[in-house]
């Protein structure tokens, strides 16, 4: 009767005794990982008690009566086959953790708004399609994770949540975030990943606090000018949308660290993005990049990611003009950026100008600018005619990334061996073989 803490937790235990009323000194009880379906409806007798964990034993249902733990400060739910909670849940007033994350909750009452001490509220892994207007009642709220449900939108209410740090909204169908967000001062934490963002609030620029941004996954066709005003913003992600520009305004994200827009449709990066300083991870592979700022050349970058199989995070880079605009800017082997498309006949991989060799026919996505590209070597000794001088040019062709020969040459072999196997190569389809045989060897 004088036991203060009782951890029961991973074994095979199938059902606790009505008899535990009787511990009338408990205060911390872990029952985690046993094969119980229910709690005994005297457990509500324990009103010592502060911490109760019951994660991962197939409770089906609370005890209607579990508002009579008053002194309860954390509830852990997690992993269970909670479908309802009961209305008396509102009388837990000391309440500070209630994770009811993992279960198949399909609605959340109105008075869990009644809830006012909580700090975090885990309701991740559900079947929730809402969250009622009552969760802006929670002054005190810290974190709030409702991931991997069915939420469609967010209360505009959730602006009451003036203590909010962590909100993680990630894997649902949220097309739209709630003007409200912006209230949010002390939000760092915002991740909205695999949802169905087509854009993002102009509010978000409010958020003063936000260190970490995540947006993977969505359909945003550009960021907001706000995102600028992030000034404390270390880490923004917006990988796989399907973004077509960066607003000039991300310069304003001073204390940005790392920045990935990794499989877009971006065909330029704005120069201002060199007045974020601080920034040292770049990655902006899977995008229609044909150069880069030359402003970059002042940022201390430690990566600059431009392709999947880009084998060392910093590249050697050259400056070139751009013939529309006049302005300097960078160039390398990787750009411009190669989209990556289903092969050919066959199903064979694009090669470029391999590939056209073999079928006589002009590959539309080789890059007419990178493959003209040369470089003249001039012998000065002997100063001729100019027509003496021009056989005497070594021309070079742009030179592919290392991936690239490698692919180019497994490619060219598998052509090889269907040209072989075919029956009656007329004299045209050797002569191609021949020329294959030759690339091959100088790759």
């Amino acid at each position: 009767m004088q036991l203060v803490e009782l951890d029961l937790s991973r074994n095979d235990i199938p059902e606790i005794p009505e008899s535990i009323s009787f511990c009338k000194a408990l205060q911390v009880a872990d029952f985690s990982g046993n094969p119980l379906t229910r709690l005994p409806e005297s457990f509500p007798e324990l009103q010592n008690l502060t911490c109760l964990s019951v994660n991962d034993i197939s409770l089906q249902a609370l005890p209607e009566n579990i508002g009579n733990l008053y002194n309860l400060a954390s509830l852990e739910l997690r992993e269970n086959l909670l479908t309802y909670l009961p209305e008396s849940l509102a009388q837990l007033q000391r309440l500070e953790e209630l994770d009811l994350g993992n279960n198949e909750l399909f609605h959340l009452p109105e008075t869990i708004g009644a809830l006012f001490n909580l700090k975090d509220l885990w309701l991740d892994g559900n079947q929730l399609s809402e969250i009622p207007q009552e969760i802006g009642n929670l002054k005190n709220l810290l974190c709030l994770d409702v991931s991997e449900n069915k939420l469609e939108g967010l209360p505009e209410e959730i602006s009451g949540l003036t203590s909010l740090t962590d909100l993680l909204v990630s894997q649902n169908l949220l097309e739209v975030l709630p003007d409200g967000i912006g209230k949010l001062k002390k939000l760092s934490i915002l991740k909205v990943d695999q949802n169905r963002l087509t854009q993002l609030t102009e509010a978000i620029g409010d958020c003063e606090s936000l260190t970490e941004l995540v947006l993977t996954e969505n359909q945003l066709l550009t960021l907001p000018k706000s995102t600028g005003k992030l000034k404390k913003l270390n880490n923004l992600n917006a990988d796989r949308n399907k973004l077509t520009s960066l607003p000039k305004e991300i310069g304003g994200c001073y204390s940005l660290n790392v920045f990935s827009v990794r499989d877009n449709r971006l065909s330029r990066i704005p120069p201002e993005i060199s007045q974020a300083t601080e920034l040292h991870v770049l990655d902006v592979a899977g995008n229609r990049l044909t150069h880069l700022p030359l402003s970059l050349t002042t940022l201390k970058l430690k990566a600059l990611w431009l392709s999947d199989n880009q084998s060392q995070p910093l590249l050697t880079f050259q400056t070139d003009t751009d013939p529309e605009t006049g302005e300097k800017i960078l160039t390398c082997v990787l750009l411009p950026q190669m989209p990556s498309e289903p092969g050919c006949q066959d199903n064979l991989p694009r090669c470029g100008a391999l590939e056209s060799l073999v079928n006589e026919v002009s590959d539309e996505t080789w890059n007419e600018r990178a493959v003209n590209r040369v470089s003249a070597i001039r012998f000065l000794e002997d100063e001729k005619d100019e027509e003496d001088n021009e056989m005497r040019t070594l021309l070079r062709r742009a030179t592919p990334h290392p991936g690239e020969l490698k692919s180019m040459k497994k490619t060219v072999e598998n052509l090889r061996n269907d040209m072989n196997a075919a029956k009656g190569l007329d004299s045209n389809k050797n002569e191609v073989n021949n020329a294959i045989d030759r690339v091959t060897t100088s790759v």
